[in-house]
């Protein structure tokens, strides 16, 4: 290839790759899997099946990552505009704004309440949001991701503090 031959792209160009800003309703969250773990010192990916991380124990073997796995929100959820409904997917940072948690605190909350990430899902539903969605960078990504979200009703709380509201109120009566 000649330096005068234009570099292809894995993902053809959008006509626009800006990020997008747009007014929508929150239609429904997939609770099934809200969350993945990574390394908490250098954010890898972790299988399942495994709290050590290969990448520290390769690049630094005489002080191994020791602070264990972490979780972060990773939630693809369903968004309708006037004109259509998209799948887009939110990750750790923007879910927070959602969630009023991390990810883990919100795993740990829904160890002693099954429920909780479905219910949450429901409380969440229906919430007027302004969202920015970019394009994805990478070639094998399948959806639109959430770059930053403002919740636009006023008395908007948090998915975890109306969670504690209700399961407290349950726990007495």
């Amino acid at each position: 290839m000649n330096s005068d031959e234009p570099k292809t792209r894995k993902r053809p160009m959008l006509k626009n790759d800006a990020p997008t800003s747009i007014m929508c309703t929150l239609v429904a969250i997939d609770h099934t899997n809200l969350c993945y773990r990574v390394c908490s010192a250098c954010e890898k990916t972790l299988p399942d099946s495994s709290d050590s991380c290969r990448y520290c124990s390769f690049s630094n073997i005489s002080n191994p990552c020791s602070s264990g796995p972490k979780r972060l929100f990773r939630i693809l959820m369903s968004i309708a505009t006037d004109t259509k409904v998209s799948v887009v997917i939110m990750f750790d940072r923007v879910a927070r704004v959602l969630f009023g948690c991390s990810a883990d605190e919100f795993f740990d909350f829904a160890k002693t309440h099954p429920h909780a990430a479905m219910t949450a899902g429901r409380v969440l539903e229906g919430e007027m949001l302004t969202v920015t969605l970019s394009n994805p960078s990478n070639g094998n990504a399948q959806h639109q991701r959430v770059v930053s979200i403002v919740p636009l009703r006023t008395g908007f709380q948090p998915a975890i503090e109306t969670l504690r509201e209700l399961y407290r109120i349950r726990c007495v009566s």
